[in-house]
């Protein structure tokens, strides 16, 4: 693969081919001896440009970058050193990082971390031993295309990156489509909701139905996983309790028809926990129904302050589960809350996990409205620091009866 030296171009350059090529500039002020490199490297296979001085060779890399820089130490006007400290310096990161060998005439220590020093991957000092040289020649080369290839494995990854962020923006604003966004008018009762996901999708949703008995079903769910996938179950869980609610008139009934339609759809590869309450809103009568989802937490005027627990297994895992209805009565004052469980963080200054009794006890029923009660609760259930998080998604629904 001999080339012509004083061509301006190596030939599979001019050709096209310099992605499959390495090219070699040798800089070097001293005739003889850059012209024997030059025979020495076309010989053994490498396609090399030349460079009498430190200037033209500086125009040579910014015209056509090499592979790889063979550059004396000693030049006029700039010598190796003072090239390298302008490469290392270039805006352009291709060029700033090209490999470069400095050829030196003084031995020892002292030279090598001048070289070192300089900017130079690698130094060789002269008289020049052609197998040396090669061998260093060829660990640059290598080193050169593991970086470019790690350049591109990175580049790649954040191609990667960049489209999950548009997928999950995405899935973001089709969930909180989902989700309502202002709570049902309700004379005599007031309403309050949250929904924090870790990342910009999660797996917890919430919602109200009117049933066709003039009561309102409050429902929630929290579905396993995190991300799109979560986020696509919610979107499942919602068409399925909305359908369960035209269906049916008692909650037992609607959790039965959810489990049935989600199994149906998943076998038992994924499931979900879900509580949902049936309010009468005229005389405060309650039925409520849960599915392996946390207990529902009712906060008396009195300072009582009372748990309900899931009386089935969550949905999806079972063909056929028995759900049992528990009547409760909401009087004026009072409040039940619905939640998921990434309210089960470490409370502050505490080192445990939280327990459904444990939120009760933090319900404040003298809180001057349903949002002020909610605002409580998620600030003394959330981790100390601002810049902490808590560990899940959480979604959270309070309803109080006034006075």
């Amino acid at each position: 693969m001999r080339q012509d030296t004083n061509s301006p171009l190596p030939a599979c350059e001019s050709e096209g081919m310099e992605k499959n090529c390495d090219t070699i500039l040798v800089v070097d002020d001293d005739r003889p001896s850059r012209k024997a490199l030059l025979r020495t490297l076309t010989k053994a296979g490498y396609v090399c440009r030349e460079s009498d001085n430190g200037i033209k060779a500086l125009e040579m890399i910014h015209e056509k970058q090499p592979s790889l820089l063979l550059l004396d130490f000693n030049m006029p006007r700039l010598n190796g050193a003072q090239v390298l400290q302008k490469l290392r310096s270039d805006p352009s990161p291709e060029i700033a990082q090209i490999h470069a060998i400095m050829l030196t005439g003084y031995g020892g220590e002292e030279s090598e971390v001048l070289c070192l020093e300089a900017g130079a991957n690698d130094f060789v000092t002269k008289p020049i031993n052609s197998a040396v040289l090669r061998a260093r020649i060829e660990t640059q080369l290598r080193l050169r295309s593991m970086r470019r290839q790690l350049q591109q494995q990175n580049d790649e990854l954040e191609a990667w990156r960049q489209n999950l962020e548009r997928d999950l923006a995405a899935a973001r604003l089709t969930q909180q489509s989902l989700i309502p966004q202002k709570p049902p008018v309700l004379p005599g009762w007031e309403i309050a909701a949250v929904y924090r996901p870790v990342i910009q999708v999660g797996g917890d949703i919430y919602g109200w139905l009117r049933m066709s008995d003039r009561r309102t079903l409050f429902w929630i769910a929290d579905a396993t996983g995190h991300g799109a996938s979560a986020a696509l179950l919610t979107t499942l869980a919602k068409l399925l309790f909305h359908h369960g609610c035209a269906e049916h008139k008692r909650p037992a009934e609607i959790m039965n028809a959810v489990n049935v339609d989600f199994r149906s759809i998943f076998g038992a590869r994924s499931f979900m926990t879900a509580m949902c309450v049936a309010l009468n809103p005229e005389t405060g009568k309650a039925e409520l129904v849960g599915a392996g989802h946390p207990a529902l937490l009712i906060a008396r005027h009195s300072g009582a302050a009372e748990t309900i627990p899931s009386s089935a297994p969550p949905l999806g895992l079972l063909e056929s589960s028995r759900f049992e209805e528990t009547t409760v009565e909401i009087g004026p004052g009072d409040s039940f809350m619905l939640y998921t469980d990434g309210l089960f963080g470490s409370p502050k200054n505490e080192m445990r996990r939280l327990t459904p009794d444990g939120l009760a006890a933090m319900l404040q029923p003298g809180a001057p409205s349903a949002q002020a009660l909610l605002n409580d609760i998620l600030n003394r259930a959330s981790p100390e620091g601002a810049d902490e998080v808590l560990p899940d998604d959480v979604a959270a629904l309070v309803v109080r009866r006034s006075f």
